[in-house]
C-alpha cells in the first residue's frame, strides 16, 4: 500500500490494532457483522433452514478472511 503524502491524515480511514485498514479488510469484516446479524435474526425467528444458510456464509466469510490474513474478531468489535 502507497502512504499518503506528508501531512495528509490516516485517521479518514478505518483501522485495526493501529494499522490502517484496505477496502478488502473493510468489506470482509463488514460483510460478516451483516451475515452474523442476518444469523441472529433468522435464528429469533425459528428458521432453521434460514440459520443454516446464514451459518453457511458466515463460515465462508470468515474462511476467505483468515486466507487473507484478516482478524475476524476484528469484525465483531
Amino acid at each position: 500500500m502507497i502512504d499518503p503524502p506528508v501531512g495528509t491524515p490516516r485517521a479518514t480511514r478505518p483501522t485495526t490494532r493501529g494499522r490502517t485498514m484496505d477496502a478488502f479488510t473493510a468489506g470482509i469484516l463488514q460483510r460478516i457483522r451483516n451475515t452474523e446479524a442476518d444469523l441472529d435474526r433468522a435464528r429469533a425467528a425459528g428458521d432453521d433452514f434460514l440459520a443454516e444458510v446464514e451459518q453457511a456464509e458466515l463460515e465462508d466469510l470468515q474462511r476467505l478472511a483468515t486466507e487473507h490474513g484478516v482478524e475476524v474478531s476484528a469484525a465483531s468489535a
